[in-house]
């Protein structure tokens, strides 16, 4: 199977492991033999892994990019995406079972595809959680407080 990535400019992205960063110009590249290549744009900084769905993201990401450390790994995968899916319904928790499923087949691309909704509609979530938060704070700080009467 052959992939062709389209590269835009100062694009980077992985191919079994190593980092690699397009130039200054758009290029194609043809991969003629299976490989692990992961765009820079799917890819999460360590420092962005602090939600159960990111972190869990940047697990099976992990997995795809070094594959020295993918048989300790899988388990612990496959570990938080049955936790996750506990907490989210249809149609997200779907996404939760396509990742693991390509998971135990070594797929690890495809598994973060399928995780990638969950991440978005996480981050919906979380949004309207804040959101909510700060309307209740700004209410609170707008209510009257008993005034005591001078007599």
């Amino acid at each position: 199977m052959v992939l062709k990535l389209t590269l835009k400019p100062y694009e980077r992205f992985i191919v079994n492991g190593c980092a690699m960063r397009n130039s200054g110009r758009r290029h194609s590249i043809v991969i003629e033999a299976q490989a692990d290549v992961v765009r820079g744009k799917d890819l999460l900084d360590s420092s962005q892994a602090v939600t159960v769905v990111n972190k869990v993201y940047f697990l099976i990401q992990t997995a795809l990019t070094r594959a020295d450390l993918r048989e300790k790994l899988v388990p612990m995968i496959q570990q938080n995406l049955a936790e996750i899916a506990t907490v989210f319904g249809p149609p997200t928790v779907g996404h939760i079972f396509e990742a693991a499923n390509y998971v135990s087949k070594s797929d690890f691309y495809k598994a973060l595809r399928h995780l990638k909704p969950v991440l978005e509609y996480e981050n919906e979530l979380l949004n309207h959680i804040s959101a909510s938060q700060a309307e209740a704070e700004a209410l609170a700080g707008d209510t009257p407080h008993d005034e005591k009467v001078a007599g």
